[in-house]
């Protein structure tokens, strides 16, 4: 696998990457800084992954792992405000989905992101997450609840 094909890969997934950075650090510049650093971290070792089946996975795990480091790395006095800037017209860019999904841990929104930007069944988001399949669909079902139940569904 050579350049030409990490970018084509990288090009199809970028969408849901960046939606699934934004939900979990809830800012889109650092969404975007998040998605870029996982970029560069992957291309460093695309020579390494055995398979482009692969790809979209390892991906969603880099910028998992990236998201993770953001949140060490971040200062707790950040405001709400500050992260809920952003011009994205589809259900993903509403401000009372994101507003919502603030509101739930970060594992959960992991997993909601992982499944709906990400499209991943409970087995493939266990694998990412080192949890079992029934754990994973027990968590977004009461994650979901949760949502329905803040944006009054």
């Amino acid at each position: 696998m050579n350049a030409r094909d990490f970018t084509t890969l990288y090009t199809e997934i970028y969408p849901d990457l960046y939606r699934f950075a934004l939900y979990i650090v809830k800012h889109p510049q650092d969404a975007e800084d998040v998605v870029s650093e996982a970029v560069i971290n992957a291309y460093r070792n695309f020579s390494k992954l055995r398979s482009e089946d692969s790809f979209k996975s390892w991906m969603f795990t880099i910028v998992r792992n990236q998201c993770m480091k953001k949140f060490r790395d971040s200062k707790p006095t950040e405001e709400i405000g500050e992260w809920m800037s952003s011009t994205e017209d589809d259900l993903a860019g509403r401000a009372d989905v994101r507003q919502a999904m603030m509101q739930l841990s970060e594992e959960d929104r992991s997993i909601i992101s992982m499944s709906v930007f990400g499209g991943y069944q409970s087995d493939e988001i266990g694998q990412m997450l080192e949890m079992k399949p029934a754990t994973v669909r027990s968590r977004k079902n009461r994650a979901y609840a949760k949502l329905r139940d803040i944006l009054k569904y």
